[in-house]
């Protein structure tokens, strides 16, 4: 039987969206290699719950202005739960506007922790409801790059970014 992992490392492949995988300690040299500057982002605590996730030593602006997003190739921010199936993200609301940062750049850079990625969208569902119960949350469900094919041929990023990175985050052991 194919790991949670697997599965949702499958299905991001198979959506064009790149994976790479790194220990917590190595997260701030993956973000810097994965982002195109300029990049902005949402502090990670902020997105991933995590207070030892931090964006200080890599070359992403946290908290941008509307001029540094509007300028931005990049933006980076953490994922609540991946869904394996689907090689879906979701993605929280933020007072800081993390839609923004995800959404309005060509190139999106999720930050998951392993521990998150559910097999299938019921189990994310249950989760997501056990979750926002206790904080009365919102998030959105993104699977890959943004595309359409409303005027007949398909394009990429006329919703959001062109293309999506993963940075799945190891489990200690």
């Amino acid at each position: 039987m194919e790991s949670k992992r697997a599965s949702f490392e499958g299905a991001l492949e198979a959506l064009g969206v790149t994976v790479s995988s790194t220990a917590e300690s190595e997260l701030e040299a993956a973000v810097t290699e994965a982002v195109t500057e300029p990049a902005v982002g949402i502090a990670l605590d902020e997105t991933v719950g995590d207070e030892a996730f931090s964006l200080t030593e890599t070359p992403v602006t946290v908290d941008p202005t509307p001029v540094a997003l509007r300028e931005a190739t990049t933006g980076v921010t953490g994922a609540e739960l991946g869904i394996g199936d689907y090689g879906s993200l979701v993605l929280s609301m933020t007072e800081e506007a993390s839609e923004l940062v995800s959404l309005f750049v060509e190139r999106h850079v999720a930050i998951l922790h392993e521990e998150d990625i559910q097999p299938d969208m019921d189990a994310a569902v249950a989760e997501l409801d056990e979750r926002f119960n206790e904080t009365g949350g919102s998030a959105i469900i993104a699977t890959g790059p943004s595309a359409t094919a409303d005027m007949g041929a398909l394009v990429k990023g006329a919703h959001g970014p062109r293309e999506v990175h993963v940075i799945v985050v190891e489990e200690s052991v």
